[in-house]
């Protein structure tokens, strides 16, 4: 019988993943992970209360627990919050620092679920590794799920090709709905429990409140793309994300405006006014994406790329402009293309690999609002 250990989070995904994993005849193991401590890591801003007196790391846990009893198979436990402060939440803050925007899922993927759980698995005597993730593996592939409105091939982008070996994804064939009344008709213990929101590990925070506990205050001006007047103050650029609409703190002005750009070396962040809902400042036709990792052995000139999670699938152009830079050309302007964000290629339901936003342009120009 094969021994298969899967990453339980606390979640109905991870539990019906395992459920269905038992139902096909493996000896599975789950192995639950502790990423961040709020004590440890001065994580005091922010935190949402809670109803019990219990932090949310461990009510996943005792769910965790709660689940492998039902299913009656062992539940292992790990600590990996040196790694995830080191490579993951670090990478996070220098990124803020240089005002781009970082999208940790992919990093905490990479080095904390596919590497380190991997080889925390093998120790375990792992033929097989395990994951709730909505995606699927076919001849050593990674493809979008069944369901597209669940997908994480997105979050999956950055794992080198060599660690799907090995690797299921269980719920990748189902509905989401499909899970959850799995896990109804099977009295999980999270059967109904609320999908896990925020930073990956971390949770659900007043992002600005929490990265304050990071990242010093750094105020400067705001000012309007168009007049080029002061029209506000900022907190610090790492607060603000290109698009952004809400919170962007211009007292007593109501009329419709969105960040379009931030000058870091001079502390400024750019605002514009849409008129007639006109976001001209936020179209560009081309990025330069970098430190790319690909799942495919070559990368086709023409295919489909995601510039965000929630985001639709653009038809676009590739061109290797060296061994670690890909120009991204897309015929149809793309909104809110955003630097440190993931730039994910697909070729159909293939995923092909992803690069990092390096650079926006427009016209063969630079937009002038990149950091």
């Amino acid at each position: 019988m094969e021994k298969v250990v899967i990453g339980m989070s606390g979640g109905v995904d991870s539990a019906v993943a395992a459920y269905l994993l038992k139902k096909q005849g493996y000896d599975v193991i789950g192995l639950f992970m502790r990423n961040w401590d709020s004590t440890l890591n001065n994580d005091g801003e922010g935190m949402k209360i809670q109803e019990e007196n219990i932090c949310p790391q461990e009510k996943d846990y005792n769910d965790a627990l709660a689940v492998c009893n039902t299913l009656n198979i062992p539940l292992k436990r790990v600590d990996f919050i040196k790694e995830y402060w080191d490579y993951v939440f670090t990478y996070f803050l220098e990124e803020l620092k240089k005002g781009r925007t970082p999208n940790p899922d992919l990093l905490c993927n990479k080095f904390i679920k596919f590497d380190l759980f991997i080889k925390e698995a093998k120790r375990l005597g792992a033929d097989k590794i395990a994951t709730g993730h909505y995606a699927k593996i076919c001849d050593g592939k990674l493809m979008r799920a069944k369901d597209l409105s669940k997908d994480q091939s997105y979050f999956l982008a950055d794992v080198p090709v060599s660690q799907f070996k090995d690797v299921l994804f269980p719920v990748g064939d189902y509905l989401k709905s499909e899970i959850r009344q799995i896990a109804l008709d099977n009295e999980i213990p999270v059967a109904s429990k609320k999908d896990s929101t925020g930073i990956c590990f971390i949770g659900e925070r007043n992002y600005q409140k929490f990265i304050s506990s990071y990242l010093k205050p750094n105020p400067g001006d705001i000012i309007d793309v168009s007049t080029k007047e002061v029209i506000g103050c900022h907190t610090g650029l790492m607060n603000y994300t290109i698009g952004q609409r809400r919170g962007v703190g211009i007292s007593g002005n109501e009329n419709r405006h969105y960040v379009c750009g931030k000058d870091v070396a001079k502390n400024i962040l750019y605002v514009a006014f849409a008129k007639d809902n006109d976001e001209e400042y936020l179209y560009s036709d081309s990025c330069i994406i970098d430190n790319i990792n690909l799942l495919t052995d070559k990368l086709p000139e023409n295919c489909t790329a995601k510039f965000r999670y929630r985001g639709e699938d653009y038809p676009v152009s590739l061109k290797h402009l060296n061994d670690s830079e890909i120009l991204v050309s897309y015929p149809e302007k793309v909104k809110s293309v955003t630097p440190g964000q993931a730039c994910v290629l697909y070729s159909g339901d293939y995923c092909l690999g992803c690069g990092f936003i390096k650079k926006v342009m427009k016209n063969n120009n630079d937009l002038w609002y990149l950091p």
